[in-house]
């Protein structure tokens, strides 16, 4: 079984969400369906087949973060050995070698990447041109605008 890599943060917003999930959402469903029932005939209930779809996507994602749970590595880049090198989890400062601007990424799992917040998926283009670089190197990543050149200015285990 393929352990999935996540941080200690994803996975306590995932685990959040899967108490949120069983305690709130299921018995509100729940509850929706019993009183649609009260209300009659169910073939032609609209509120009884809108909770019925409601139960079945928050089954679903209950399924489906209880599997990534069980299958997830936590990773604390603030444990890890300092290598110097861009590994799941590290910070990594780059500068944009044609405009000079820099940028500060995150490494994590595909379920806390938010580009918005600096935290790049493992799996993206730009984080597996990262892997294995240090600091002072340059690596070239295909953009959807075309070829872009980084120097890795600063690898953080924070």
């Amino acid at each position: 079984m393929k352990r999935t890599p996540m941080t200690l943060r994803g996975a306590e917003a995932l685990r959040a969400e899967l108490k949120r999930l069983k305690s709130e959402s299921r018995p509100s469903i729940i509850k929706a369906i019993a009183e649609a029932r009260g209300h009659g005939d169910l073939s032609e209930n609209a509120e009884y087949h809108a909770a019925r779809e409601q139960q079945g996507f928050v089954e679903g994602r209950i399924k489906e973060i209880e599997h990534k749970l069980a299958n997830a590595e936590v990773i604390e880049p603030g444990k890890l050995p300092n290598t110097g090198k861009v590994v799941f989890g590290v910070q990594v400062e780059l500068e944009d070698q044609a405009d000079g601007t820099r940028v500060v990424y995150q490494v994590v799992g595909e379920d806390e990447a938010d580009i918005r917040a600096g935290r790049i998926s493992v799996s993206s283009p730009i984080a597996r041109a990262l892997v294995g670089k240090s600091q002072g190197e340059v690596v070239d990543v295909a953009a959807p605008g075309g070829t872009r050149s980084y120097e890795i200015v600063a690898v953080r285990f924070e």
